[in-house]
């Protein structure tokens, strides 16, 4: 499967951003999906995952309520809605697909897109 991360942009603290994921390949609703960030000079960190019916989704702690994953297995796109973005939350945002269930863990993924940058200024 590949993968495509878009909707990154620069926006002001506060303000909202939807990152898209969208996938090729017949089998993606079998896939989990998760999305992980990087900012600069940092490791990859977990942000949010779900599983291939969208039915289990699991967060990084710190960002529940601020950002909700989802997925349409018709349009082969996973969606990662940020509200209340922090210049904290600026990074290079990626998706993943895993044969697994929904984990943080980045080595339990088998495909990564592209990222897409997500700048929050001050």
């Amino acid at each position: 499967v590949q993968l495509q991360a878009s909707g990154g942009g620069l926006v002001q603290a506060g303000g909202s951003l939807r990152l898209s994921c969208a996938a090729s390949g017949r089998t993606f609703s079998s896939y989990s999906v998760g999305w992980f960030r990087q900012a600069p000079g940092k490791e990859r960190e977990f942000v949010a995952a779900i599983s291939w019916s969208g039915g289990t989704t699991r967060y990084e702690d710190s960002l529940k309520g601020r950002f909700t994953i989802s997925r349409d297995n018709a349009k082969n796109t996973v969606y990662l809605q940020m509200n209340n973005l922090k210049p904290e939350d600026t990074a290079v945002y990626y998706c993943a697909a895993s044969y697994s269930i929904p984990k943080p863990g980045p080595y339990e993924y088998n495909y990564w897109g592209q990222g897409t940058l997500v700048t929050v200024s001050s």
